[in-house]
């Protein structure tokens, strides 16, 4: 009894921890927002995320959590968005400069978005470090509240929603590529 009560105390006292050092980072990562990226809404504690499946583009069904990476970038967006198609080259320059490090970025067509359409968007924008997803009946977006485009998530490694831009933003600004680079470093110091 004592030995579970003990442990049971253990595992409070660093899961609160846990829990304090993230609030922290989470503060840090506020301090960092400027210009664009001030309408990044970073939240006190990560949020739990939809189960709902989108679509690679060879077909494969995946969840926001199965996404690769350690950091993740996630952009609901519509080729009809001429605000969702003026910050893609900056997300796929964000992609080039940090995926080495351990940053997945997803861009998932939600609703409509005819696949020759979106291949020459991808194609005439110069689009080469990101691949797109689909979520052609818009469930995941409905799931994640995703009310207009785009959106932006970050989630965690586990998919959990670090934060949320809505509209447009410079996504490879200095700003930006601080934000993704201390997120990186704060996972990359859990794995330790």
């Amino acid at each position: 009894m004592l030995k579970t009560s003990l442990a049971a105390t253990l595992y409070t006292a660093l899961s609160l921890s846990a829990i304090a050092a993230q609030a922290s980072d989470m503060s840090d990562i506020e301090a960092l927002r400027t210009d664009s990226m001030k309408k990044l809404v970073v939240h006190a504690a990560p949020k739990e995320t939809s189960d709902v499946p989108f679509t690679l583009q060879d077909g494969t069904e995946l969840t926001l959590a199965e996404i690769d990476g350690d950091v993740k970038v996630v952009n609901f967006w519509a080729t009809w968005c001429a605000p969702c198609r003026k910050e893609m080259p900056a997300l796929d320059a964000l992609a080039a400069e940090f995926s080495d490090a351990g940053l997945t970025v997803t861009p998932i067509a939600t609703g409509h978005n005819p696949l020759p359409a979106i291949e020459r968007f991808f194609d005439e924008a110069g689009i080469e470090h990101i691949d797109y997803a689909l979520d052609a009946k818009s469930k995941l977006a409905r799931d994640m509240s995703v009310l207009g485009l785009p959106v932006t998530l970050i989630l965690d490694a586990e998919g959990h929603e670090l934060a949320r831009l809505t509209g447009d933003a410079e996504w490879h600004s200095q700003s930006a590529r601080d934000i993704v680079a201390a997120l990186l470093s704060n996972a990359n110091e859990g794995d330790n």
